[in-house]
């Protein structure tokens, strides 16, 4: 059986059922009505923000590799910096305006690169110190 359920503007409902004692019906069909004018009223209250962040959403779905010409130039920073491949914040900038990627995708790719790809020797901090300004091991 069918029921056909008629919200009315004023919010009094109505349906097929109505005159064969389809209380239960009337009641499920005004949580219907009310459901719907909720909706109705969020959609015109928030529907622009809803559309702005639909398109967000869908851009951060997009998972896989980076464009290849963004890779090789974060490669090319690699291999120059292999002893050390901790960019500066003015390196990533740079890297951010060369590459068209945001500060967080070249952050986990050098994140992800350093544990993949580099073993820092067990004297590295030393050789850090000793290549920066030549003062930490001056013998007098």
């Amino acid at each position: 059986m069918e029921v056909t359920i008629h919200c009315g503007e004023d919010g009094a409902v109505s349906s097929d059922e109505e005159l064969n004692g389809g209380d239960e019906i009337l009641q499920d069909g005004k949580q219907i009505c009310e459901d719907r004018d909720l909706k109705d009223r969020l959609l015109r209250k928030f529907g622009s923000r809803i559309s702005s962040l639909k398109l967000e959403f869908s851009k951060k779905k997009k998972k896989g590799k980076l464009p290849k010409e963004a890779r090789q130039a974060l490669l090319d920073w690699w291999n120059v910096h292999y002893k050390w491949p901790y960019p500066t914040e003015g390196d990533k900038i740079a890297l951010a305006d060369a590459t068209g990627l945001d500060q967080k995708q070249i952050n986990n790719w050098f994140i992800n690169q350093r544990k993949r790809h580099w073993k820092p020797s067990e004297n590295m901090p030393f050789a850090m110190m000793d290549d920066s300004s030549g003062s930490f091991f001056t013998e007098e």
